[in-house]
């Protein structure tokens, strides 16, 4: 069994300017959790499936993105789940919200172990988590609050990214159609 999610990746000068204030946590408040993955917004969050089935996978995500046109995403500076999660925040967005329906959608019906949550979507690309004491959260940010942090990017596929025992690796990325909405 293989540790899998799916994700929307950020273009790399996105992902190094979002991997400086992961560093920065890292070495400030020791939160290593961030700096496991490339800056995503998470789609279909972490499972386990059997790795057999990762040719599928691939397969099913393509049929999902071949129905998805690109579109344009933009950052709203920083935000958090209080007390124990920083993030950069992702501006609504109706193309994203599309996207999520779609793939939950697909996924409720396949025979993958899948969570589809029942929250609310609440897209956003990490910067510190699960390795965030609720003590440094207070002391972190204050740093973030009231940063500013607006970027426009193109939404141009979907990743899949496997666990390796360490960090996620990007195994596949599908290409959106390629018509900006």
């Amino acid at each position: 069994m293989q540790m899998y999610f799916i994700a929307l990746m950020l273009p790399e000068q996105l992902d190094k300017k979002i991997l400086s204030y992961k560093s920065w946590m890292a070495d400030k408040y020791n939160c290593k959790v961030g700096l496991k993955s490339p800056a995503h917004i998470t789609i279909v969050p972490p499972f386990w499936m059997e790795e057999e089935k990762e040719v599928q996978l691939i397969n099913d995500i393509k049929e999902i993105s071949a129905s998805i046109s690109l579109f344009t995403l933009c950052t709203d500076n920083f935000s958090a789940f209080k007390p124990r999660t920083i993030f950069v925040a992702v501006k609504e967005n109706s193309d994203l919200l599309e996207l999520k329906r779609k793939s939950d959608t697909y996924f409720l019906a396949s025979s993958y172990k899948m969570k589809i949550e029942n929250r609310p979507f609440h897209p956003h690309i990490t910067i510190a988590t699960r390795d965030l004491h609720k003590k440094d959260f207070a002391d972190a940010w204050p740093y973030f609050e009231n940063k500013l942090f607006t970027e426009e990017f193109e939404a141009t596929g979907l990743s899949l990214l496997k666990h390796n025992g360490h960090n996620w690796d990007v195994v596949y990325t599908t290409a959106f159609l390629n018509v900006l909405s």
